[in-house]
């Protein structure tokens, strides 16, 4: 098995490519050990002293590390975790996968349609590529809530992606919508 691995714009964060599926459809972020319990994969690297989180994505994991942990010292071991567990058998998740975007009922239902269609053929994708993703928290007066995962939470370039590139591209579509703000979630 060859694990290839890329940079991500967040130098804390690395994204491992095993050349097979590892969710197909959907992501699940574990910004800790304690959420990664759905996860045999995610609990695997999260022994790997100096991993903070875990993102699983269609066919890539996205680790982030600590600020005094050097790539070069856990990047062996990370790569030897992911590599024992597709070769066990294991599951990557255990139980459902929860949804991707936040639910919105009411009167600005079908603004938020229209917001999850752009973040979904628009930005999602792209985001990916970088090792992350970025899902719809929520809707109110003009203001669309994203949740940023895996190399995207904590990325140096986040806020610049959120105002000039997400914001800039729901407000050309979307008269409604005003502003774009990051949640911690």
């Amino acid at each position: 098995m060859f694990i290839q691995t890329e940079s991500t714009p967040n130098p804390a964060t690395l994204k491992f490519l095993p050349g097979q599926e590892v969710l197909g459809l959907g992501t699940a972020d574990f910004p800790n050990p304690e959420a990664a319990m759905p996860s045999p994969l995610a609990r695997r690297l999260f022994q790997v002293a100096g991993v903070t989180g875990v993102f699983l994505g269609s066919d890539f994991v996205t680790v982030t590390k600590a600020e005094d942990v050097d790539w070069a010292h856990i990047k062996p071991e990370i790569l030897g975790a992911i590599m024992e567990h597709f070769q066990s058998g294991a599951p990557v998740m255990e139980g459902e996968a929860e949804a991707v975007h936040a639910t919105h009922d009411g009167p600005d239902s079908e603004i938020v349609g229209q917001i999850k269609e752009l973040l979904d053929s628009r930005v999602r994708p792209a985001v990916a590529q970088d090792g992350g993703d970025i899902t719809f928290h929520g809707f109110e007066r003009g203001v669309v809530y994203l949740h940023m995962k895996g190399a995207c939470a904590g990325c140096p370039s986040s806020t610049l992606t959120l105002k000039m590139g997400i914001e800039n591209l729901l407000r050309h579509y979307i008269p409604e919508v005003t502003e774009v703000r990051p949640v911690a979630v």
